[in-house]
């Protein structure tokens, strides 16, 4: 098990990746979802956030192909899968939630760990 210890994001934190982490860490470090041996992957969970969120806008603009670049839709789309690679760590979906073990805590089937 982890050390005891203030769980905090392990390096400075984008803005917008700050209010994710302010919005969505204090229900996972209080279920035991996020505790210290895991806030590197939170930390970048967050980032990976704020990401695709400044990618929605653009994806939703007109857009010309040039050689090389890559259009706005498939950078969005890019910034989701790491969104839910990363989040499914940390239940970021209910079917991810069913997945999550923690500790030698046991519950019922089909409990929401995030819940209660």
């Amino acid at each position: 098990m982890p050390a005891a210890g203030e769980v905090v994001p392990p390096f400075e934190l984008s803005v917008v990746a700050r209010q994710v982490w302010d919005r969505l860490a204090p229900d996972r470090i209080r279920q035991g979802v996020l505790d210290l041996w895991s806030v590197d992957a939170f930390a970048l969970f967050c980032e990976s956030m704020a990401v695709a969120q400044s990618k929605v806008g653009p994806a939703h603009e007109p857009w010309e192909p040039k050689p090389g670049t890559s259009s706005p839709l498939n950078e969005l789309k890019a910034a989701v899968a790491m969104v839910s690679s990363l989040g499914s760590q940390f239940g970021w979906t209910p079917a991810d939630r069913q997945k999550l073990v923690v500790g030698e805590v046991k519950r019922e089937p089909g409990a929401d760990l995030l819940s209660g």
